[in-house]
Protein backbone atom coordinates (compact mmCIF):
# COMPACT_ATOMS: atom_id res chain seq x y z
CA UNK A 1 0.00 0.00 0.00
CA UNK A 2 1.02 3.77 -0.54
CA UNK A 3 1.65 6.25 2.53
CA UNK A 4 5.65 6.76 2.52
CA UNK A 5 4.57 10.35 2.28
CA UNK A 6 2.92 12.20 4.63
CA UNK A 7 -0.19 13.79 3.24
CA UNK A 8 -2.86 16.29 4.52
CA UNK A 9 -6.80 16.86 3.74
CA UNK A 10 -9.47 19.18 5.01
CA UNK A 11 -13.67 19.20 4.81
CA UNK A 12 -15.53 22.34 5.56
CA UNK A 13 -17.92 22.72 7.67
CA UNK A 14 -21.25 23.49 6.57
CA UNK A 15 -24.71 26.22 6.72
CA UNK A 16 -27.86 24.96 6.36
CA UNK A 17 -28.99 28.48 4.50
CA UNK A 18 -32.67 27.06 3.66
CA UNK A 19 -33.97 23.83 4.10
CA UNK A 20 -33.85 23.20 7.34
CA UNK A 21 -36.74 20.30 7.84
CA UNK A 22 -37.77 19.92 4.73
CA UNK A 23 -34.39 17.97 3.50
CA UNK A 24 -35.47 15.43 5.93
CA UNK A 25 -37.87 14.55 3.03
CA UNK A 26 -37.25 13.92 -0.65
CA UNK A 27 -39.32 15.87 -2.15
CA UNK A 28 -38.00 18.49 -1.28
CA UNK A 29 -34.21 20.27 -1.47
CA UNK A 30 -31.67 22.25 0.79
CA UNK A 31 -29.47 25.17 -0.21
CA UNK A 32 -26.30 24.13 1.70
CA UNK A 33 -23.02 26.44 1.77
CA UNK A 34 -19.87 25.25 2.78
CA UNK A 35 -17.51 27.12 4.99
CA UNK A 36 -14.15 28.37 5.04
CA UNK A 37 -13.54 27.20 8.70
CA UNK A 38 -12.01 22.78 7.57
CA UNK A 39 -11.16 20.11 9.65
CA UNK A 40 -7.45 19.27 8.55
CA UNK A 41 -5.84 15.86 8.64
CA UNK A 42 -2.73 15.15 8.23
CA UNK A 43 -1.66 11.80 7.84
CA UNK A 44 1.78 10.03 8.00
CA UNK A 45 3.64 6.80 8.58
CA UNK A 46 4.62 5.84 12.37
CA UNK A 47 7.98 5.39 12.01
CA UNK A 48 9.17 1.52 13.57
CA UNK A 49 12.71 0.16 14.59
CA UNK A 50 14.08 -2.19 12.02
CA UNK A 51 12.01 -5.87 13.37
CA UNK A 52 9.53 -3.86 15.37
CA UNK A 53 6.51 -4.86 14.21
CA UNK A 54 3.39 -2.85 15.04
CA UNK A 55 -0.50 -3.00 14.78
CA UNK A 56 -1.73 0.21 15.53
CA UNK A 57 -3.52 3.28 14.34
CA UNK A 58 -3.39 6.62 16.62
CA UNK A 59 -5.65 10.08 15.50
CA UNK A 60 -4.44 12.87 17.68
CA UNK A 61 -6.01 15.91 18.58
CA UNK A 62 -2.79 18.33 19.91
CA UNK A 63 -5.43 21.64 20.66
CA UNK A 64 -6.79 19.35 23.04
CA UNK A 65 -6.01 17.93 26.55
CA UNK A 66 -6.10 13.95 26.91
CA UNK A 67 -6.97 13.95 22.97
CA UNK A 68 -5.53 11.41 21.81
CA UNK A 69 -6.74 7.68 20.62
CA UNK A 70 -4.37 4.71 19.79
CA UNK A 71 -6.40 1.67 17.97
CA UNK A 72 -4.95 -1.92 17.34
CA UNK A 73 -7.14 -3.54 14.29
CA UNK A 74 -7.10 -7.20 12.92
CA UNK A 75 -9.15 -9.06 10.50
CA UNK A 76 -12.80 -10.00 11.72
CA UNK A 77 -14.05 -13.66 10.55
CA UNK A 78 -16.63 -14.51 7.92
CA UNK A 79 -16.06 -11.48 6.18
CA UNK A 80 -16.40 -8.96 9.13
CA UNK A 81 -13.70 -6.11 7.85
CA UNK A 82 -11.19 -4.57 9.71
CA UNK A 83 -12.42 -4.57 13.46
CA UNK A 84 -10.76 -1.63 15.46
CA UNK A 85 -10.31 -2.06 19.40
CA UNK A 86 -9.34 1.28 21.15
CA UNK A 87 -5.97 0.52 23.01
CA UNK A 88 -6.38 2.01 26.39
CA UNK A 89 -2.99 4.19 27.27
CA UNK A 90 -4.36 5.53 30.85
CA UNK A 91 -7.76 6.63 32.87
CA UNK A 92 -8.68 9.32 31.37
CA UNK A 93 -8.87 7.64 27.88
CA UNK A 94 -12.10 8.36 26.30
CA UNK A 95 -13.64 7.25 23.35
CA UNK A 96 -14.41 8.58 20.05
CA UNK A 97 -17.01 7.50 18.71
CA UNK A 98 -16.90 9.28 15.27
CA UNK A 99 -13.44 8.20 14.88
CA UNK A 100 -13.57 4.82 15.79
CA UNK A 101 -16.44 3.70 13.36
CA UNK A 102 -14.32 5.76 10.87
CA UNK A 103 -11.80 3.75 10.89
CA UNK A 104 -13.57 0.28 11.13
CA UNK A 105 -15.73 1.67 7.74
CA UNK A 106 -12.79 3.37 6.06
CA UNK A 107 -10.27 0.31 6.95
CA UNK A 108 -12.73 -2.45 5.66
CA UNK A 109 -13.56 -0.83 2.43
CA UNK A 110 -9.57 -0.49 1.73
CA UNK A 111 -9.15 -3.97 2.78
CA UNK A 112 -11.69 -5.10 -0.22
CA UNK A 113 -9.87 -2.86 -2.92
CA UNK A 114 -6.49 -3.93 -1.90
CA UNK A 115 -7.76 -7.98 -1.52
CA UNK A 116 -8.12 -7.05 -5.28
CA UNK A 117 -4.60 -6.83 -5.71
CA UNK A 118 -3.85 -9.12 -2.98
CA UNK A 119 -2.01 -6.84 -0.77
CA UNK A 120 -3.92 -5.93 2.88
CA UNK A 121 -1.02 -4.72 5.32
CA UNK A 122 -1.96 -1.53 7.26
CA UNK A 123 1.19 -0.10 7.73
CA UNK A 124 1.17 1.73 11.55
CA UNK A 125 0.24 5.60 10.59
CA UNK A 126 -1.00 8.52 13.08
CA UNK A 127 -3.77 10.69 11.51
CA UNK A 128 -3.44 14.42 13.25
CA UNK A 129 -6.59 16.37 13.52
CA UNK A 130 -6.44 19.88 13.57
CA UNK A 131 -9.65 22.01 13.66
CA UNK A 132 -10.28 25.80 12.11
CA UNK A 133 -10.99 27.89 15.52
CA UNK A 134 -14.19 28.69 14.60
CA UNK A 135 -15.66 25.21 15.36
CA UNK A 136 -15.13 26.30 19.05
CA UNK A 137 -16.16 28.90 21.03
CA UNK A 138 -13.49 30.91 22.18
CA UNK A 139 -13.26 30.68 25.97
CA UNK A 140 -10.32 33.49 26.31
CA UNK A 141 -11.71 35.76 24.15
CA UNK A 142 -13.90 37.71 26.20
CA UNK A 143 -15.37 40.65 24.20
CA UNK A 144 -15.48 38.44 21.29
CA UNK A 145 -13.99 41.38 19.37
CA UNK A 146 -10.45 40.05 19.12
CA UNK A 147 -9.45 37.60 17.16
CA UNK A 148 -7.20 35.01 17.88
CA UNK A 149 -3.36 35.25 16.06
CA UNK A 150 -3.10 31.30 15.65
CA UNK A 151 -5.40 29.44 12.84
CA UNK A 152 -5.48 26.66 15.40
CA UNK A 153 -6.13 27.43 18.71
CA UNK A 154 -4.90 25.52 22.00
CA UNK A 155 -8.03 24.79 24.38
CA UNK A 156 -8.00 24.17 28.02
CA UNK A 157 -10.12 22.00 27.76
CA UNK A 158 -10.88 18.18 26.51
CA UNK A 159 -12.81 17.71 23.15
CA UNK A 160 -15.65 16.93 25.10
CA UNK A 161 -15.67 19.84 27.47
CA UNK A 162 -15.36 22.34 24.15
CA UNK A 163 -18.74 24.11 23.00
CA UNK A 164 -19.26 23.78 19.41
CA UNK A 165 -20.95 26.52 17.69
CA UNK A 166 -22.91 24.64 15.40
CA UNK A 167 -20.59 24.29 12.42
CA UNK A 168 -21.27 20.53 11.47
CA UNK A 169 -17.57 19.56 13.17
CA UNK A 170 -18.64 15.81 13.19
CA UNK A 171 -19.46 15.54 9.21
CA UNK A 172 -16.10 17.57 8.98
CA UNK A 173 -14.57 15.14 10.91
CA UNK A 174 -15.71 11.93 9.44
CA UNK A 175 -15.10 12.88 5.99
CA UNK A 176 -11.59 14.56 6.51
CA UNK A 177 -10.37 11.44 8.34
CA UNK A 178 -12.50 8.97 5.59
CA UNK A 179 -10.57 11.07 2.71
CA UNK A 180 -7.26 10.87 4.36
CA UNK A 181 -6.98 7.21 4.81
CA UNK A 182 -8.54 6.35 1.23
CA UNK A 183 -5.26 9.12 0.25
CA UNK A 184 -3.03 7.05 2.52
CA UNK A 185 -3.59 3.81 2.37
CA UNK A 186 -4.66 3.04 -1.41
CA UNK A 187 -2.76 4.25 -4.48
CA UNK A 188 -3.68 7.38 -6.56
CA UNK A 189 -5.25 4.86 -9.24
CA UNK A 190 -7.79 3.01 -6.61
CA UNK A 191 -8.27 6.40 -5.27
CA UNK A 192 -7.88 10.42 -5.96
CA UNK A 193 -10.27 12.84 -4.09
CA UNK A 194 -10.19 15.18 -7.27
CA UNK A 195 -12.25 13.12 -9.81
CA UNK A 196 -15.68 12.65 -9.35
CA UNK A 197 -15.47 8.77 -9.33
CA UNK A 198 -13.18 9.58 -6.10
CA UNK A 199 -15.51 12.07 -4.54
CA UNK A 200 -18.51 9.86 -5.17
CA UNK A 201 -16.44 7.28 -3.35
CA UNK A 202 -15.94 9.33 -0.33
CA UNK A 203 -19.67 10.83 -0.14
CA UNK A 204 -21.12 7.23 0.11
CA UNK A 205 -18.28 5.95 2.62
CA UNK A 206 -18.48 8.67 4.61
CA UNK A 207 -22.38 8.82 4.82
CA UNK A 208 -22.74 5.54 5.55
CA UNK A 209 -19.74 5.68 8.60
CA UNK A 210 -21.28 9.17 10.27
CA UNK A 211 -24.70 7.25 10.27
CA UNK A 212 -23.68 4.29 11.76
CA UNK A 213 -21.73 6.17 14.56
CA UNK A 214 -24.52 8.73 14.93
CA UNK A 215 -27.27 5.82 15.73
CA UNK A 216 -29.56 6.63 12.58
CA UNK A 217 -30.05 7.82 9.47
CA UNK A 218 -29.77 11.59 9.30
CA UNK A 219 -30.72 13.82 5.85
CA UNK A 220 -27.07 13.41 4.47
CA UNK A 221 -26.74 17.04 3.87
CA UNK A 222 -23.28 18.17 6.25
CA UNK A 223 -21.49 14.74 4.66
CA UNK A 224 -22.72 16.04 1.43
CA UNK A 225 -21.49 19.65 1.69
CA UNK A 226 -18.00 18.05 3.38
CA UNK A 227 -17.59 16.91 0.48
CA UNK A 228 -18.85 18.46 -3.01
CA UNK A 229 -19.37 22.23 -0.89
CA UNK A 230 -22.13 24.64 -1.44
CA UNK A 231 -24.57 22.72 -3.69
CA UNK A 232 -28.59 22.10 -3.67
CA UNK A 233 -28.65 19.06 -2.22
CA UNK A 234 -31.76 16.52 -2.23
CA UNK A 235 -31.40 13.36 0.60
CA UNK A 236 -30.69 9.80 -0.44
CA UNK A 237 -33.64 6.86 0.59
CA UNK A 238 -33.45 5.68 4.37
CA UNK A 239 -33.53 2.34 3.28
CA UNK A 240 -30.02 2.77 1.25
CA UNK A 241 -28.27 1.87 4.34
CA UNK A 242 -30.87 -0.97 5.34
CA UNK A 243 -28.41 -3.70 4.43
CA UNK A 244 -25.42 -3.03 6.00
CA UNK A 245 -24.48 -5.25 9.51
CA UNK A 246 -22.45 -3.63 12.11
CA UNK A 247 -18.94 -3.13 11.78
CA UNK A 248 -17.39 -6.83 12.23
CA UNK A 249 -20.66 -8.60 12.22
CA UNK A 250 -20.49 -11.55 9.70
CA UNK A 251 -20.96 -10.40 5.86
CA UNK A 252 -20.04 -6.97 7.11
CA UNK A 253 -17.03 -6.18 4.36
CA UNK A 254 -18.45 -7.52 1.21
CA UNK A 255 -22.19 -5.62 2.33
CA UNK A 256 -20.12 -2.37 2.81
CA UNK A 257 -18.05 -2.65 -0.47
CA UNK A 258 -21.44 -3.50 -2.39
CA UNK A 259 -22.86 -0.39 -1.11
CA UNK A 260 -20.29 2.24 -1.59
CA UNK A 261 -19.53 0.99 -5.30
CA UNK A 262 -22.94 0.37 -5.87
CA UNK A 263 -25.65 2.65 -7.45
CA UNK A 264 -28.62 2.54 -5.13
CA UNK A 265 -27.10 6.32 -3.83
CA UNK A 266 -30.04 8.22 -4.99
CA UNK A 267 -29.04 11.51 -3.84
CA UNK A 268 -28.83 14.56 -6.34
CA UNK A 269 -26.39 17.33 -5.83
CA UNK A 270 -26.34 20.11 -8.06
CA UNK A 271 -23.67 22.79 -7.62
CA UNK A 272 -24.96 24.85 -10.90
CA UNK A 273 -26.33 28.11 -9.73
CA UNK A 274 -25.17 28.14 -6.01
CA UNK A 275 -23.62 31.12 -5.44
CA UNK A 276 -23.85 34.51 -3.57
CA UNK A 277 -23.30 37.51 -5.34
CA UNK A 278 -19.55 39.31 -5.53
CA UNK A 279 -18.95 41.59 -3.07
CA UNK A 280 -21.59 39.84 -0.50
CA UNK A 281 -20.27 37.21 2.05
CA UNK A 282 -22.48 34.53 4.00
CA UNK A 283 -21.51 35.04 7.83
CA UNK A 284 -21.86 33.55 11.10
CA UNK A 285 -22.56 35.13 14.59
CA UNK A 286 -22.12 32.63 17.08
CA UNK A 287 -25.01 32.80 20.17
CA UNK A 288 -23.18 31.31 23.02
CA UNK A 289 -26.69 29.00 24.10
CA UNK A 290 -26.56 25.77 22.17
CA UNK A 291 -29.68 23.68 21.31
CA UNK A 292 -31.03 20.09 21.48
CA UNK A 293 -31.68 19.92 17.62
CA UNK A 294 -32.23 15.82 17.85
CA UNK A 295 -35.44 16.94 20.27
CA UNK A 296 -36.49 19.40 18.08
CA UNK A 297 -36.20 17.78 14.38
CA UNK A 298 -38.86 15.13 16.53
CA UNK A 299 -41.27 17.38 17.73
CA UNK A 300 -41.35 18.78 14.21
CA UNK A 301 -41.77 15.37 12.46
CA UNK A 302 -44.50 14.59 14.73
CA UNK A 303 -46.71 17.99 14.12
CA UNK A 304 -46.52 17.35 10.28
CA UNK A 305 -47.36 13.57 10.56
CA UNK A 306 -50.45 14.85 12.93
CA UNK A 307 -51.47 17.51 10.62
CA UNK A 308 -50.39 15.98 6.86
CA UNK A 309 -52.96 18.63 5.15
CA UNK A 310 -51.83 22.11 7.07
CA UNK A 311 -47.61 20.65 6.86
CA UNK A 312 -47.87 20.24 3.30
CA UNK A 313 -49.24 23.32 2.30
CA UNK A 314 -46.55 24.94 4.40
CA UNK A 315 -43.30 23.16 3.01
CA UNK A 316 -44.89 22.96 -0.47
CA UNK A 317 -44.61 27.16 0.36
CA UNK A 318 -41.60 27.24 1.78
CA UNK A 319 -39.51 25.15 -0.89
CA UNK A 320 -40.77 27.71 -3.38
CA UNK A 321 -39.46 30.81 -1.41
CA UNK A 322 -36.06 29.22 -0.62
CA UNK A 323 -35.72 28.48 -4.46
CA UNK A 324 -36.75 32.26 -4.79
CA UNK A 325 -33.74 33.34 -2.94
CA UNK A 326 -31.64 30.44 -4.70
CA UNK A 327 -32.37 32.25 -7.81
CA UNK A 328 -31.80 35.79 -6.16
CA UNK A 329 -28.78 35.14 -4.85
CA UNK A 330 -27.07 33.26 -7.86
CA UNK A 331 -28.33 36.22 -10.39
CA UNK A 332 -26.74 39.06 -7.82
CA UNK A 333 -30.27 40.40 -7.33
CA UNK A 334 -29.09 42.30 -4.18
CA UNK A 335 -32.30 44.66 -3.63
CA UNK A 336 -34.38 41.52 -3.59
CA UNK A 337 -32.04 39.48 -0.75
CA UNK A 338 -33.84 41.50 2.29
CA UNK A 339 -37.58 40.54 1.42
CA UNK A 340 -36.85 36.76 -0.10
CA UNK A 341 -35.38 35.75 3.37
CA UNK A 342 -38.37 37.86 5.45
CA UNK A 343 -40.65 35.86 3.22
CA UNK A 344 -38.63 32.50 4.51
CA UNK A 345 -38.34 33.36 8.19
CA UNK A 346 -42.30 34.16 8.18
CA UNK A 347 -42.86 30.86 7.55
CA UNK A 348 -40.13 29.75 9.62
CA UNK A 349 -41.69 30.85 12.78
CA UNK A 350 -45.43 29.66 11.46
CA UNK A 351 -43.68 26.40 11.71
CA UNK A 352 -42.31 26.80 14.95
CA UNK A 353 -45.91 28.23 16.42
CA UNK A 354 -47.46 25.11 14.96
CA UNK A 355 -45.15 22.41 16.05
CA UNK A 356 -44.66 24.28 19.16
CA UNK A 357 -40.50 24.44 18.76
CA UNK A 358 -38.26 27.44 18.80
CA UNK A 359 -37.05 27.43 15.23
CA UNK A 360 -36.84 31.08 15.05
CA UNK A 361 -36.76 31.72 19.02
CA UNK A 362 -37.89 35.26 20.37
CA UNK A 363 -34.67 35.72 21.36
CA UNK A 364 -33.31 34.67 17.89
CA UNK A 365 -35.58 37.18 16.33
CA UNK A 366 -35.08 40.22 18.06
CA UNK A 367 -31.16 39.83 17.48
CA UNK A 368 -31.64 39.21 13.29
CA UNK A 369 -34.20 42.09 12.96
CA UNK A 370 -31.99 44.69 14.77
CA UNK A 371 -28.72 43.08 12.80
CA UNK A 372 -30.74 43.88 9.69
CA UNK A 373 -31.24 47.79 10.55
CA UNK A 374 -27.21 47.48 10.45
CA UNK A 375 -25.83 49.21 7.25
CA UNK A 376 -24.67 46.89 4.90
CA UNK A 377 -26.56 43.72 6.36
CA UNK A 378 -29.02 42.23 3.89
CA UNK A 379 -31.04 39.70 6.02
CA UNK A 380 -30.31 36.54 8.16
CA UNK A 381 -31.59 33.66 9.40
CA UNK A 382 -31.20 30.82 12.08
CA UNK A 383 -30.30 28.52 10.09
CA UNK A 384 -30.64 24.21 10.05
CA UNK A 385 -32.89 23.19 12.63
CA UNK A 386 -33.06 26.58 14.34
CA UNK A 387 -32.55 27.04 17.96
CA UNK A 388 -30.03 28.95 19.59
CA UNK A 389 -26.99 28.12 18.27
CA UNK A 390 -26.26 30.65 16.05
CA UNK A 391 -27.25 32.84 13.29
CA UNK A 392 -26.40 33.47 9.41
CA UNK A 393 -26.20 36.58 7.69
CA UNK A 394 -26.10 37.86 4.39
CA UNK A 395 -24.11 41.01 3.92
CA UNK A 396 -21.71 43.05 2.40
CA UNK A 397 -18.22 41.54 2.35
CA UNK A 398 -16.00 44.85 3.37
CA UNK A 399 -14.29 45.45 6.56
CA UNK A 400 -16.62 48.37 7.13
CA UNK A 401 -19.64 46.48 7.11
CA UNK A 402 -17.44 43.80 9.54
CA UNK A 403 -17.04 46.45 11.95
CA UNK A 404 -20.00 47.60 12.14
CA UNK A 405 -21.54 44.16 12.64
CA UNK A 406 -19.16 43.34 15.56
CA UNK A 407 -19.68 47.06 17.29
CA UNK A 408 -23.10 45.92 17.01
CA UNK A 409 -23.05 42.51 18.53
CA UNK A 410 -20.67 43.66 21.21
CA UNK A 411 -22.88 46.58 22.20
CA UNK A 412 -25.70 43.42 22.16
CA UNK A 413 -24.07 41.18 24.00
CA UNK A 414 -23.39 44.08 26.89
CA UNK A 415 -26.78 44.95 27.00
CA UNK A 416 -28.79 41.94 26.73
CA UNK A 417 -26.32 39.74 28.25
CA UNK A 418 -24.79 36.51 27.06
CA UNK A 419 -22.11 36.53 24.20
CA UNK A 420 -22.52 36.93 20.84
CA UNK A 421 -19.67 37.42 18.21
CA UNK A 422 -19.23 37.13 14.54
CA UNK A 423 -17.38 34.46 13.29
CA UNK A 424 -14.41 34.80 11.09
CA UNK A 425 -15.78 32.13 8.46
CA UNK A 426 -17.45 32.38 5.75
CA UNK A 427 -19.22 30.79 2.78
CA UNK A 428 -17.30 29.38 0.25
CA UNK A 429 -17.86 26.83 -2.79
CA UNK A 430 -15.12 24.08 -2.28
CA UNK A 431 -15.49 20.85 -1.16
CA UNK A 432 -13.10 18.69 0.27
CA UNK A 433 -9.24 18.88 -0.92
CA UNK A 434 -5.46 17.60 -0.54
CA UNK A 435 -3.85 20.71 1.22
CA UNK A 436 0.28 21.39 1.36
CA UNK A 437 1.93 19.93 4.46
CA UNK A 438 3.89 22.66 4.84
CA UNK A 439 0.44 24.58 6.08
CA UNK A 440 0.97 22.69 9.48
CA UNK A 441 4.83 23.00 10.54
CA UNK A 442 4.92 23.28 13.83
CA UNK A 443 2.21 21.29 14.65
CA UNK A 444 3.24 17.70 12.88
CA UNK A 445 6.74 16.33 14.06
Amino acid sequence: MSGATPTAVSAPGKVFLAGGYLVLDREYTALVFGLSARINIVAREIKTSPGVQLSEIVVDSPQFQEAQWRYGYHLAPEDGGIKVTQLLSGENTDTNPFVEVTLSYALSYIAGTAFRRSSHTFNPAQFTILADNDYYSQPHSNTGTEKNPTRFAKFPTTLRGANKTGLGSSAALVTSLTAALLTHYLPESDFNIATDEGKRTLHNLAQAAHCAAQGKVGSGFDIAAAVYGSCRYRRFSPSVLKSIPEAGAPGFAPALTKLIDGSTWDFDITKEGVSVPAGTALRMCDVDCGSQTVGMVKKVLQWRESNPADSKKLWDELQSRNERLGSILSEGKLDDIRSAVADIRELIRAMGTQSGVPIEPESQTSLLDALTEVDGVYNGVVPGAGGYDAVTLLMKDDEATEKRVKDFVAQWSKEKGGQVRLLDVKGEMEGVRKENISVYNGWIS
